[in-house]
């Protein structure tokens, strides 16, 4: 592989950055706010089978004695 210099190897870093598109405000905003959202949605169904696992073993448990 060819040995890069620095002043070369800082021309290709500045022309790929340039070729980066950023996202847009709206873009991120609806992002975040989907990311949330579908955390809230994780963090009640993790919370529902917990609880009816909870209830089954409980049962289980009890029903020997």
């Amino acid at each position: 592989m060819a040995k890069t210099s620095p002043a070369q190897f800082v021309r290709q870093v500045r022309q790929e950055i340039s070729r980066i598109s950023w996202a847009s405000r709206r873009e991120t905003g609806l992002a975040t706010v989907t990311v949330f959202a579908m955390a809230t949605i994780a963090a009640i169904f993790f919370l529902l089978v917990d609880a009816v696992l909870s209830n089954v073993v409980q049962f289980l448990l009890g029903f020997g004695s």
